[in-house]
């Protein structure tokens, strides 16, 4: 089982590299993100998930221990495979798929290649209490993601009335989760809707 692989680029793909590791070269799959980050050429190191099927010996490449995190978490949901997987990590961090999952926001997901309504929800629905517990690398769950917010009914009556106001659920939800933490617990949904327009205004004059 193939877990790291180091060494030269030797030539990149729509969606997979060839890493040469002492002159044997290993096609491995990787998200548009890491591809990205590649130059071929150059050394680098690659987190792997290695999958056996029947037919196939399969890498998935990995710059950082987050992304693969998140691949095996993405491929525990019926209906994501790999190349799935790889397409929602190829539209957004594991950063912001944790903030997306913790507000229910399925937009993001859908802008991935393979992800339809139905499947966003399912997705949704089954990772909100997983991804919540993730810490991906040197970002923790609960300090640049506001998961905790105070008065849960209050907090979902603020994002509802952000999103009526025209704002998307994600923007809102993290606006509300700051002015939970500002205003503390037991904040009712006005003064959470104040505060989270406040919170909105700054970042709209940015």
């Amino acid at each position: 089982m193939i877990a790291k692989l180091k060494g030269l680029i030797d030539s990149l793909g729509e969606d997979f590299a060839v890493v040469d590791v002492g002159g044997v070269g290993y096609l491995v799959s990787c998200s548009a993100r890491t591809l990205a980050r590649l130059e071929t050429g150059t050394a680098a190191q690659l987190h792997v998930e290695t999958v056996v099927r029947e037919d196939a010996i399969l890498l998935y490449g990995f710059l950082d221990t987050g992304e693969r995190e998140w691949f095996r978490l993405l491929t525990t949901v019926q209906g994501v495979g790999a190349k799935v997987a790889l397409a929602i990590l190829s539209v957004a961090a594991p950063e912001q798929l944790l903030q997306t999952i913790a507000a229910g926001d399925k937009a993001l997901l859908n802008r991935a290649s393979g992800v339809g309504p139905k499947l966003a929800v399912r997705i949704l629905t089954e990772l909100k209490d997983k991804a919540g517990r993730l810490a991906l690398g040197s970002f923790t769950p609960g300090t640049a993601a506001p998961v905790a917010m105070s008065g849960g009914g209050a907090s979902e009556d603020a994002i509802s009335a952000l999103v009526n106001l025209g704002y998307k659920r994600l923007e809102a939800f993290e606006a509300v989760g700051v002015a939970g933490r500002e205003l503390g617990e037991g904040a009712d949904a006005s003064a959470l809707i104040r505060a989270a327009l406040k919170t909105l205004g700054k970042e709209l004059t940015r």
